[in-house]
């Protein structure tokens, strides 16, 4: 049976930085319309604390998620070395499709579809799959062109993640301060090679009442007409939620590989919210009666990038298989974990094992 190596990647990262002075003029509203009475610094200043999001990225106007998932899509491609007519599938995790500036999400052609013509591909072979599944897309995309090299139904596989979530954030709700623009690539390849590349996966998908915990909604300010759908999330639902369920998944994905936390060189952890993110690393390693760590086992772009969603691990992945990450290399024939949860509530985790 076959496995499935990463043989290429790319990232597109935005050249505008939005830091804290962006939104010292914003108006903030609690979740039950009522205006918080505090100075706009106080409320950046604590946020920044809590998240430690100093800045994050947005993309320009004349952007959009099909054009920067181009970008990071034929930097992998190039990387891979190889033609784009070979390519089997075409894969894009995105959750608004591509939003313009009025932030109406449109997914008609789908993503997949847009980035397959801007690559110029005529092969009508190569298919073209959205994967729409909250922030954890990426990782699911991966899981699924894992399938389908298992399969023996496609040998080679782009995998895209992308979002423009700056165009779909309430200007009133404080939580537009997490959410940002990126997007990552990969190409994957099926191989003969025994025990690389994906080794074990492990998704898990709550939908009961943790549906509503990340939802589209309208603006909190009640004073205001405005029928644009935002991002709404019910921050410490959340906060539970992965804390109790996310590092017991990623357990669960390192044992069915047969490995133990001391075999784990990196964990590219999807990442909204830094103290939640420490909290979960540390927890999972409790699990495996872990005291004490290198907490460079967790490398962390959320200071500088913000949350960008599905376009976070692909993202981390480039820029340390590339270099450009300070004090963050990959091993020769190493394993690392690929983790996410976001909306639905779903959770997915990956073990990939260098060639």
């Amino acid at each position: 049976m076959p496995n499935t190596i990463i043989i290429g990647s790319g990232s597109y990262i935005p050249e505008r930085v939005i830091g804290r002075d962006y939104f010292m003029k914003s108006e903030f509203f609690t979740d039950e319309g009522e205006k918080i009475d505090k100075p706009a610094e106080e409320i950046i200043s604590k946020f920044v604390e809590i998240t430690e999001i100093e800045n994050r990225r947005y993309i320009s106007d004349d952007m959009s998620n099909s054009k920067i998932g181009f970008e990071a899509a034929k930097t992998a491609i190039e990387d891979a070395k190889i033609n784009p007519e070979t390519l089997d599938y075409i894969i894009y995790a995105s959750n608004f499709g591509e939003l313009g500036p009025e932030g109406n999400a449109n997914f008609m052609p789908n993503m997949a579809a847009r980035v397959k013509n801007l690559l110029g591909i005529t092969n009508r072979k190569c298919v073209t799959y959205d994967m729409i599944f909250g922030c954890p897309g990426w990782v699911e995309a991966m899981i699924l062109a894992n399938n389908l090299i298992k399969a023996k139904a496609a040998k080679t596989i782009l995998v895209v993640g992308a979002e423009t979530l700056s165009r779909v954030t309430d200007p009133y709700d404080r939580n537009k301060m997490i959410f940002a623009d990126g997007a990552g690539a990969v190409v994957v390849q099926a191989t003969e090679q025994e025990n690389v590349g994906i080794i074990s996966h492990n998704t898990i998908c709550d939908n009961g009442p943790e549906l509503e915990y990340l939802r589209n909604g309208g603006t909190i300010n009640p004073n205001v007409e405005d029928k644009k759908l935002y991002i709404r999330m019910l921050g410490r639902k959340i906060y539970e939620y992965a804390l109790k369920n996310v590092p017991a998944a990623i357990k669960e994905t390192i044992d069915s590989a047969d490995l133990t936390m001391e075999d784990i060189d990196k964990i590219l952890i999807h990442q909204a919210n830094a103290k939640m993110d420490y909290a979960m690393i540390e927890r999972l390693h409790r699990l495996y009666d872990i005291r004490e760590y290198d907490h460079a086992i967790s490398p962390m772009t959320i200071q500088s990038f913000g949350n960008s969603s599905v376009a976070t691990i692909p993202t981390m992945y480039d820029l340390i298989i590339k270099g450009k990450m300070d004090g963050q290399t990959f091993k020769e024939k190493g394993n690392i974990v690929m983790t996410s949860v976001g909306a639905g509530m779903n959770i997915n985790a990956i073990v990939y094992r260098f060639p």
